[in-house]
Formats: structure tokens, C-alpha cells, sequence
């Protein structure tokens, strides 16, 4: 049971329990657990491993010696400063599975063990400047510009340890393995009686009860039990200073000293909280991000790239989900999520545009648009300038309703422009998924197709 936030920050905290779950991270993989309904916050800021290491070290939380490196020169001056052989070179890209993933220029291993200044400086030199590609980058990869320096620690045992926050329990809590070092996600699977899971009173925080619990269930040796617990307290007091939706060790670990260290470290932060974390904001790597996405929080869109060929732009989040089902229900498979919003202007409704059209998998528009707020006669300009400037060749499909439709109809019908107007979103959504797969055929016929409207 939890009582009543007591602060304006721990009721920020525990409405961010509330919100809806997507993707990329173990504790989605565990969301879907029937034992753990955790989950993460669908938007959510991750930044780079050293950047984590950093907030870490702040917070007088052991982690192994290392900098980052920008060149292969760097690379070597920092591993030179550490002052050992036993070296470990990590490239510094937003995705799970470095370590087996591969560079497009042919190099394997994106966490790689070097025994030497000189060798750190050759592997730097082999990723820095190169796409990694993973199991969670897609084909495409992303861009690895720089690399974490750090000295190699020896575990003695290795454990997974997470704050996440917890749905049913409307709070954060603790999960927790003793099989650490390795793909959470499979010990969930395999063997889920190995994972603890310990709720947190987001009005108490972590109490040393509850931490030494967790400790004593890890099975910490004695010697280190105590600086276990300390971690763990200091970690969730950054967990909540910091607005911090997940923060992920793995390994969490004894090493052959006794000592307690953070190994490895992912960290996301909510992005509701970005007027009040504006300094951890600015740390934010856009050259890791969709290309689609930057310009789109650039323009100030709700948008999420896909993988279908049937653009979508919406305003509100239901309507959007609902346009979705509908082209999937006849067929279809959207290209995005695109939420304008329902204050939108003009210029965003032509960027939205641009967005769309620039993206090669997309093969017909569909615009669903309900006017309440937003007036379907800002829409209808924002979709005659834009097809008018990017002179749009694929199908438009556009369907409003709502406050000012009837001069947003005429707007569209004096245009000159071929663009589709159904009254329905049926029969949108069925009209866009037939002229998708007609471009489709065409482009793999090598053939040219042009629309012509009836008269």
C-alpha cells in the first residue's frame, strides 16, 4: 500500500507509473512478463554509457576508471593515462547489443578488449567514424563517433539490478537478478522465479530495510552487503532527482577486490520532465536518432517512424491509433505515427508533408483529419502549400470533418491539386491501401504511374 505523495516532484513521479509503454529497453521485455507489469515511459531520453558513468560518479557511485575518446589519439592518451594493459574499448552508440554487433566497414565486436595504449588506439581507429549495426539498429545502424576508454575490472559475481517504475504498483520498484551479465529478457523467460522484484513507497524512497532486503536476496558476500546497500540508496536518490524512467546495471558487480561497481549502465529519463532537467536535456546525441524524428521534434510533431508504406498524418493520439487499424484492417501498414496536434499551424502541416514525402518507403498519404480545436481549414492550407512546393507524386487521400470542413473542401476542390477527398475514413483508409499497392507494383514494374481524378 502507498500513502500520498507529499511533494509536487514525488506526484510527478508516481503519475509517470500511469503512462503508456512502448518499446527498446528489458523492462519493456519484461512489461510483457505476466508477473511483472513494468514498464517505461513511450518518449524517453537515453543518452550515452559515459554519460551515465558521469551522473554515476556524481552521485559517489563506483564505476571503472575510463573517459571518452573522439579520435584514435584521444583514445590512446586516455588509455595511457589509466595507467593498465588491461584495457576494455567500447563504441558509444544508443543500442543494445554492441558486443555482437558489426561495423559496416567489416569490423565485428562493438566492446572490444585491448591489452595496450597502442592496440585501444587501432580499435578506436576501426569504430570511430563508422555505422554499427545491431539487432536493435535495424539494418541501417547508426553512427558510432566516439568511444568509452576504461580499464578492464574482474568480477567476482555478477547481478542484474534495475529501478524501473511499476504500473500495477503505481510507483517505482527494484527488479533484481543474481544471474547478471547477461540478456535479462532470457532469464525473464527462462528461469522467472530468478528475478526479484521489490515495490518502493514513492513516499518513504528507498529505505535501508528494503535495500538490505534486496541485498540479502542477491546474496552479496558479507564483506560487501553493506556497500551494496549504499549504492543502491544512492542510485534511487538519483533516480528521482533526475526524473529517471529507468536505470538499468548490468553487471551490477563484486569485483576481485570486494568491491562494489557499476559495470555497465543505461539510463532513460522522462521527457515530460525536460522543462525542469533542461541540463540533462542538452546532453542529448541527435545523430543517434531517426533523421524523420529530429525534424520532427524540431517542428514540434508527435511523430514515431515505421516500417509500412502508407504515410499518416492525424491530430490527437486516438484518432491516430484508429487510422492505423484501419489500414492495417484493409491491408495496409502505415509508414508513422504522426500526431499534429490540436494547435497546429500552417508551417507545421508542411512539414509534416515534407517528413512524409521525403521518405522513400512511403507510397500514398493519408490524412485523417477531425477539426475541433484545429480548424480544417488550417489543414487544408498547410496540404495545398505542401503539395504545391514538394510537388508531390504519390497519392493523397485526405478525409476531414469537423469545424470550417466545408471551406477546407472548397480550399482543396479550387487547388488544382490531385487530391482524393473521402467523407469516410473506411473508405480513406481502403482508398489509400488500393493506390499504395498500384505505386508499388508500378515501382517494381520499373513503369511510371500518373492519377487522374474523375471529372
Amino acid at each position: 500500500k502507498f500513502s500520498l505523495p507529499r511533494t509536487p516532484r514525488m506526484a510527478f513521479r508516481l503519475a509517470g507509473a500511469f503512462r503508456l509503454a512502448v518499446r527498446d529497453s528489458p523492462a519493456t521485455a519484461l512489461a510483457r512478463r505476466p508477473w511483472s507489469p513494468l514498464f517505461v515511459s513511450s518518449r524517453c531520453l537515453s543518452l550515452h554509457e559515459y554519460i551515465n558513468w558521469q551522473f554515476l560518479r556524481e552521485a559517489n557511485v563506483t564505476t571503472p576508471r575510463g573517459d571518452v575518446a573522439h579520435t584514435p589519439d584521444e583514445a590512446f592518451a586516455i588509455a595511457k593515462d589509466l595507467g593498465t594493459n588491461d584495457l576494455v574499448v567500447k563504441a558509444q552508440v544508443l543500442a543494445g547489443g554492441r558486443g555482437k554487433g558489426s561495423f559496416t566497414n567489416g569490423y565485428v565486436g562493438g566492446v572490444k578488449m585491448a591489452f595496450s595504449p597502442e592496440e585501444a588506439c587501432d580499435i578506436a581507429a576501426k569504430m570511430i567514424g563508422q555505422t554499427l549495426v545491431t539487432k536493435q539498429t535495424g539494418s541501417q545502424g547508426r553512427i558510432c563517433e566516439k568511444v568509452l576508454i576504461c580499464e578492464r575490472l574482474y568480477s567476482r559475481r555478477e547481478f542484474y539490478f534495475a529501478f524501473l517504475l511499476d504500473r500495477a504498483l503505481k510507483g517505482p520498484a527494484i527488479v533484481a537478478s543474481a544471474e547478471g551479465g547477461v540478456e535479462i529478457e532470457k532469464v525473464a523467460a527462462e528461469t522467472p522465479e530468478a528475478i526479484i522484484k521489490e515495490p518502493i513507497d514513492i513516499s518513504t524512497g528507498l529505505t535501508k530495510e528494503v535495500a538490505l532486503r534486496v541485498a540479502q536476496k542477491l546474496g552479496f558476500s558479507s564483506g560487501s552487503i553493506d556497500e551494496a546497500v549504499d549504492h543502491m540508496t544512492k542510485m534511487y536518490q538519483l533516480f528521482i532527482e533526475k526524473d529517471i524512467s529507468m536505470l538499468e546495471i548490468n553487471p551490477f558487480a563484486e569485483d576481485a577486490h570486494g568491491r562494489i561497481v557499476c559495470m555497465d549502465c543505461k539510463i532513460t529519463f522522462d521527457d515530460n520532465a525536460s522543462f525542469r532537467q533542461r541540463d540533462v536535456f542538452a546532453l542529448k546525441d541527435w545523430s543517434q536518432e531517426d533523421e524523420r524524428e529530429v525534424r520532427a521534434t524540431k517542428a514540434n510533431l508527435n511523430y514515431i517512424g515505421l516500417d509500412g508504406s502508407i504515410g499518416c498524418l492525424v491530430n490527437g493520439a486516438g484518432l491516430a491509433m484508429a487510422t492505423m487499424d484501419m489500414i492495417k484492417l484493409h491491408g495496409g501498414e502505415p509508414a508513422n505515427f504522426l500526431d499534429l496536434g490540436g494547435g497546429a499551424q500552417q508551417e507545421q502541416v508542411t512539414q509534416a508533408f515534407h517528413i512524409l514525402s521525403q521518405d522513400k518507403r512511403v507510397l500514398a498519404i493519408l490524412v485523417n483529419i477531425f477539426g475541433g480545436i484545429m480548424r480544417c481549414d488550417v489543414i487544408a492550407s498547410g496540404i495545398i502549400a505542401a503539395a504545391s512546393e514538394i510537388d508531390l507524386k504519390i497519392p493523397l487521400v485526405v478525409r476531414l470533418q469537423g469545424t470550417q470542413v466545408d471551406d477546407a473542401k472548397l480550399m482543396i476542390a479550387n487547388s488544382g491539386l490531385k487530391i482524393l477527398a473521402c467523407n469516410d475514413l473506411d473508405e480513406a483508409a481502403k482508398m489509400a491501401v488500393r493506390l499504395s499497392n498500384i505505386v508499388q507494383l508500378a515501382r517494381e514494374a520499373s513503369v511510371d504511374v500518373k492519377f487522374q481524378l474523375p471529372i
